[in-house]
């Protein structure tokens, strides 16, 4: 089935926003995904058409990002971090218990269609380990008691707000707002939260504060190596030069001496 006009005219606006129209193919994807549901061949080639580049380059792109998906997607992508700090911190058996609770696999919707379950590599939160995401947006502090009334919450059409973020949308209308079509929603939430700036306010209460770049330095000036690295090198230098002047006369002496025989 192809694409309506209305996206296939959003699809040419984002190729538009750049010098280089195949620069807009991420955001492209992302709204054929909002469309559709997924990445179809119908938007892949749609994408193609208007980026004048081949299907597979397209398909290449597709394929490479998990973020691209080639199966429906729920009304809620829900992935929960299983690397290295969300795991040990409980991301696992987070994981272990939705699949069970929610009687899928990974990458898997539930049958009523509302919930995606997918384990994620690295949610970039480990300040608030174990961390889900909901359509991207974060859940942070998890157990696998909250994470089963968050999946229920949502699949009962409650109104969830993230933790530092805003009130939950549908993952079609959160892949619209990766295509660069904004929502209202920006501004709703924090923008970061306690554990993330402690490094900052003990930098304040302390007076610390990174040094002021100064003519020559190497926050400045890259041209050449930083101070301490030039002196040691003008040292290893002299020293040469010192070790060539004491050959130097020894050598001019000898011929002397031979001279004078």
């Amino acid at each position: 089935m192809a694409l309506d006009e209305k996206t296939y005219g959003e699809l040419r606006e984002i190729a538009g926003r750049y010098p280089e129209a195949r620069s807009g193919l991420l955001p492209m994807l992302h709204l054929v995904q909002s469309a559709e549901g997924r990445v179809t061949p119908e938007g892949i080639q749609a994408c193609a058409e208007i980026l004048e580049i081949t299907p597979a380059e397209v398909s290449g792109v597709a394929t490479f990002y998990t973020m691209y998906k080639r199966r429906p997607v729920g009304d809620y992508h829900v992935g929960v971090c299983t690397n290295t700090l969300c795991a040990v911190m409980g991301g696992d058996e987070i994981f272990s218990r939705l699949k069970e609770h929610l009687d899928v696999g990974n990458d898997e919707t539930t049958e009523d269609g509302t919930i995606t379950l997918e384990h994620v590599e690295c949610n970039a939160a480990c300040d608030y380990a174990p961390v889900v995401m909901v359509n991207w947006e974060f859940m942070d502090n998890q157990t696998p008691e909250s994470a089963v009334a968050l999946v229920d919450d949502l699949r009962a059409g409650k109104e969830v707000t993230s933790t530092r973020g805003p009130r939950l949308c549908t993952w079609r209308e959160a892949e619209r707002v990766l295509a660069g079509f904004p929502d209202g929603r920006v501004h709703e939430g924090p923008a970061a939260g306690g554990p993330s700036l402690v490094g900052l306010g003990i930098a304040t209460e302390r007076g610390w504060a990174a040094p002021e770049g100064a003519s020559g330095s190497r926050g400045t000036d890259l041209s050449g190596p930083p101070a301490d690295v030039a002196a040691a090198t003008d040292t290893s230098q002299e020293s040469e030069a010192a070790a060539v002047e004491e050959e130097a006369p020894t050598a001019t002496t000898a011929a002397e001496k031979k001279e004078a025989q």
